[in-house]
């Protein structure tokens, strides 16, 4: 199957659809009903970093498989 986009396109899309807010912003949504946090690291950088509490951990590669 030819790659009919390229990634700019891919990101223009989503960047349409996905609010982007700030860390702040962010923080005060946690915990609270109808919102999901999920956690992109890679499980060495979690154990490193700590853990973001009641978020859902998968790894940026495995995120479309997933």
């Amino acid at each position: 199957m030819p790659v009919t986009k390229g990634y700019k396109a891919l990101l223009a899309e989503a960047n349409a659809v996905v609010e982007a807010i700030s860390p702040e912003a962010a923080a005060s949504q946690l915990g609270s009903e109808g919102t999901v946090f999920v956690d992109l690291r890679d499980p060495r950088e979690r154990e490193r970093e700590g853990r973001v509490p009641g978020a859902r951990s998968c790894p940026r590669g495995m995120l479309e498989f997933w």
